[in-house]
C-alpha cells in the first residue's frame, strides 16, 4: 500500500472522501475557445453539438475524508479520452468522454499540496463561500480579493440513474505531464435537471476566460448530490 509524506503526515493510498456534498452545472461554450484554452494538456474537447464543447463548474463541501474538511471550486472540460479515434461528437458521446480539470481551487493549505502532488491537480488558494443549507445551492468564489463567480444552483428531480453511471475518466496537467487518475465514488441523494443555474462573472482573469468561453449562458443542465463517497488512487503519467 503506497504512502507519501504531506507536510509531515502519512497520506496513505487510496485516498478516501467518506461524506461530501457536490453541485455542478454544464455549460455549452465555444469549442474553438475550450480548444485555446486546454492546449497546454495536449487533449481535445468533445463536441457536444457543432462547435460547442462542455464546460462543468462544481463545488464541493468536503465533510469527512483522508485530507480533512474543505471547500473546493472545479472548473473543466468533458474531453477525448487519449487514444480515441474518428469524430467523437454528439450527445450519445458524451458518456464515453472523459474530464480534464483546468482549475480547481481551495480553500485549505494541506489539501491544496496533496493535491498537487499526489495527482497533479491544479490547485489554488481561493475564498470559497458555500451556501447549502437553502433550497438553492449558492458559491461565492474569490481569488486574490477579486469576485471570480456567483453561481446559483436550483436542485432538481431525484435522479437515481446518476447513482449507477460509471464515473468519468479524469485527466490532469501538471509541470508539463498530463496525468490519469483512477478514481470511483459512490451517490446517494442526486437530483437533477435541464438548467437549473444562475451565473454573475466577476472581474478576475478566470471569468474572463469563461466570458471568452460564452458564459454567462442558461446551462444544459445542473446536478446536485447531497452524499459522496469517493476513492482516489495513484495517478498515471500518459
Amino acid at each position: 500500500m503506497a504512502s507519501h509524506l504531506i507536510q509531515g503526515r502519512t497520506v496513505v493510498m487510496p485516498v478516501r472522501v467518506r461524506d461530501a456534498e457536490v453541485c455542478a452545472a454544464f455549460y455549452p461554450v465555444r469549442a474553438d475557445a475550450a480548444r485555446a484554452v486546454l492546449a497546454y494538456s495536449g487533449l481535445d474537447v468533445v463536441e457536444a453539438l457543432p462547435g460547442k464543447a462542455v464546460c462543468a463548474l462544481l463545488f464541493v463541501d468536503y465533510r469527512d475524508g483522508d485530507l480533512g474538511a474543505y471547500h473546493e471550486f472545479g472548473m473543466a472540460f468533458l474531453v477525448r479520452r487519449p487514444g480515441v479515434t474518428g469524430s467523437q461528437q454528439g450527445l450519445a458521446d458524451l458518456r464515453q468522454a472523459g474530464l480534464f480539470v483546468h482549475w480547481l481551487p481551495v480553500d485549505q493549505e494541506f489539501t491544496l499540496e496533496a493535491g498537487r502532488a499526489l495527482w497533479g491537480f491544479p490547485k489554488e488558494l481561493a475564498d470559497i463561500d458555500l451556501r447549502l443549507r437553502s433550497p438553492y445551492k449558492r458559491c461565492v468564489l474569490r481569488k486574490d480579493g477579486r469576485l471570480v463567480l456567483d453561481l446559483l444552483i436550483r436542485p432538481g428531480v431525484p435522479a437515481p440513474g446518476l447513482t449507477a453511471m460509471a464515473p468519468p475518466d479524469v485527466y490532469t496537467h501538471r509541470d508539463g505531464v498530463t496525468r490519469h487518475l483512477p478514481w470511483s465514488v459512490r451517490v446517494r441523494g442526486a437530483r437533477a435537471r435541464p438548467g437549473g443555474a444562475l451565473i454573475r462573472l466577476g472581474n478576475h482573469p478566470i471569468a474572463k476566460e469563461l466570458s471568452e468561453l460564452g458564459l454567462p449562458r442558461r446551462a444544459m443542465f445542473t446536478a446536485t448530490i447531497s452524499h459522496a463517497e469517493l476513492v482516489f488512487g495513484e495517478a498515471h503519467a500518459i
